[in-house]
C-alpha cells in the first residue's frame, strides 16, 4: 500500500521571548523540528539552517533502502554549514540545535532525533513517545538515580548532551519505523512538552481532529500554561495515498525558518516558482533582496494569529495594572521568579524576571557567585548571557553549581595546555552515560518524568536550554 502524509505545522513565540529560534516543516514525504538554542549568538540561524537543509528531500522520494542514508547526509552537510558558519562569524560561538525529522519512504519512515525535543506516535488511541532524550536528565535515569517520574520539572532538565553545534561528533540517532494507514506523529518542542501534562496531549491528539486544528489547539494550550518558551508543533498523519487527494498539498514552514532572520538568511523556498527564483539566485550568485521570491505562506500563530494577541493583551493588562495601582501585585509575582544571569563579569542568581517595564527594574542579584563568564566554555557562556530559567532558589543554586563545575573542567584543560571543548560535543565525565547513534527498527521509550532533588555537582558536559 502506497501512503501519504496529511499534515500541518504551528509555532509561537512563547509568553517571554521576544524572538522564536524553533524552526518547523511540513511536507508531503518530511516532518521536521528543530529547536534553536545560542540566543543572540544565533539559535534562530542554527535552526533554519538545518531545515533548510532537509527541504530538497520532500522532492526527491528516495527508496526506503536510500532514505536512511539521504537523510543522514543532509544532516551531516548541515552540521559541517553550521561549523563553517562559526569560524566566518565568531559571534556565533554557542550556537546549535536540537533535530527530528521524519523522511516517508514508500511504507517505510525513517526518524532522525538529536536533543531534547521529543516525537510521539499515536496508533489505536495510545499515545507513546519512540524518541529518547539526549539530556543530563535522562542520563540520570538511565543508569538509575533517579525515577522518570523525578525527571518531570527537574531543576537541570534544560541540559543537553547531544544536539547540532558543528562538531564532528554531531550525530542523529536514526530509526526506521513502518508505516500504517491511520497512524498520527507528533514532533514537538520542549516548549510544549515541558508546560503541557502528557494526558492532555494525549487527550487532543486522540480527539479526531484533522493536524491543523489538532496542532492550534496544542499551541494554546501551552500559551495558557504560560510556556515561557518557543512552542512548534508539527504533526503528520500517515494515510492511504487513494485519499491523498484530500490532505493537505502545500508545504508549510514556520519559526524562524518562515522568515528573514536578521542575520542574512533566507525564507526556504516551498512553492515552484520560490524555489526557481532559489535556484537562479544560486547560479547567479545574486544575493538582492528584490530578487527574493514572495514569502513562505507563515503559519507562525495558527490562522487568526492568538498567540500574538494573547501576548498584546497580556502586555496592556500589565501596563493597566501598574497605571491603576496594582504594582505590588506585579511586583509580589516577578519576586516569585528566578533566574541565573551575568553580574559584572560573574555568574549570579537573579530574583524577578529579566524583562524590566521601562525605567522600573523587575529583578534584582539575590546572590552573587566566584564563577566567572569568561571562564565558561562559548557554549554555557551564551547560555548565561542569554539567562537560564529556574523555578526556585534551590534549583537556580544547582545550576550556578553545573556552571561551576564546567568552568573548573576548563580551567583544568586550559593548565593541561589543551583546548577546552565548548558544550554538547565535548566529552561527558564518567558517571554519565551518553546515548550512541544508532540504526535500528525503533522501540517505543516511555516519556522521563521529575525529581525531588538536585543532582550531585558531577554532571556530564551539557548545554543549558
Amino acid at each position: 500500500m502506497a501512503f501519504a502524509f496529511n499534515y500541518a505545522a504551528r509555532s509561537d513565540v512563547g509568553m517571554v521571548r521576544s524572538e522564536n529560534q524553533d524552526s518547523g516543516y511540513a511536507g508531503p514525504r518530511l516532518l521536521a523540528m528543530a529547536d534553536g538554542m545560542g540566543g543572540h549568538a544565533g539559535g534562530d540561524i542554527a535552526s533554519s539552517v538545518v531545515i533548510g537543509s532537509l527541504v530538497d528531500l520532500d522532492d526527491e522520494a528516495p527508496g526506503s533502502s536510500e532514505a536512511s542514508r539521504a537523510l543522514l547526509q543532509r544532516i551531516s552537510s548541515a552540521n559541517h554549514e553550521l561549523s563553517d558558519m562559526v569560524k566566518q562569524d565568531p559571534s556565533l560561538h554557542g550556537m546549535g540545535t536540537t533535530l527530528i525529522a521524519i523522511l516517508r519512504a514508500q511504507n517505510k519512515l525513517v526518524v532522525a532525533h538529536i536533543g531534547d525535543s521529543r516525537a510521539f506516535l499515536v496508533r489505536d488511541g495510545e499515545v507513546n513517545q519512540i524518541t529518547k532524550d539526549h539530556s543530563f536528565v535522562q542520563s540520570l535515569v538511565d543508569e538509575g538515580r533517579i525515577t522518570p517520574e523525578e525527571a518531570i520539572g527537574h531543576p537541570q532538565r534544560s541540559l543537553v548532551t547531544r544536539v547540532l553545534t558543528g562538531a564532528p561528533d554531531d550525530e542523529p540517532d536514526i530509526t526506521v519505523r513502518e508505516a500504517r494507514d491511520g497512524d498520527r506523529y507528533l514532533i514537538a518542542s520542549d516548549g510544549l512538552t515541558d508546560y503541557v501534562a502528557a494526558d492532555t496531549v494525549a487527550e487532543v491528539l486522540t480527539a479526531g481532529e484533522a493536524p491543523g486544528p489538532t496542532a492550534d489547539r496544542l499551541v494554546q494550550l501551552a500559551l495558557k500554561a504560560g510556556a515561557p518558551d518557543n512552542v512548534t508543533i508539527v504533526i503528520g498523519d500517515v494515510i492511504d495515498a487513494t485519499r491523498a487527494e484530500k490532505a493537505t498539498t502545500q508545504p508549510q514552514v514556520v519559526g524562524a525558518a518562515a522568515v528573514r532572520s536578521r542575520r542574512g538568511t533566507r525564507p526556504i523556498p516551498v512553492t515552484p516558482a520560490e524555489k526557481a527564483a532559489a535556484l537562479t539566485r544560486e547560479a547567479t550568485g545574486s544575493d538582492d533582496d528584490e530578487d527574493d521570491p514572495e514569502e513562505v505562506r507563515l503559519a507562525e500563530d495558527g490562522p487568526a494569529g492568538p498567540g500574538r494577541w494573547l501576548r498584546r493583551i497580556a502586555v496592556l493588562v500589565v501596563a493597566l495594572i501598574v497605571i491603576g495601582g496594582g504594582a505590588y501585585a506585579a511586583w509580589t509575582w516577578t519576586q516569585r521568579q528566578w533566574f541565573v544571569g551575568e553580574d559584572n563579569g560573574t555568574v549570579a542568581i537573579y530574583q524577578g524576571v529579566s524583562q524590566d517595564l521601562g525605567p522600573v527594574k523587575l529583578s534584582h542579584v539575590e546572590e552573587s557567585s566566584s564563577v566567572r563568564v569568561s571562564d565558561l566554555p562559548d557554549f554555557y557562556r551564551t547560555r548565561v548571557q542569554d539567562t537560564v530559567t529556574a523555578d526556585t532558589l534551590a534549583d537556580a543554586q544547582a545550576v550556578v553549581e553545573q556552571l561551576r563545575s564546567e568552568a573548573s573542567r576548563c580551567a583544568v584543560a586550559r593548565a593541561l595546555g589543551e583546548q577546552c571543548a565548548s558544550g554538547p560535543g565535548s566529552t561527558p565525565s564518567p558517571t554519565t552515560t551518553t546515548p550512541t547513534p544508532s540504526t535500528t527498527t525503533s522501540t517505543t521509550v516511555p516519556s522521563p518524568t521529575s525529581p525531588t532533588s538536585p543532582p550531585s555537582p558531577t554532571s556530564p558536559t551539557s548545554s543549558t536550554r
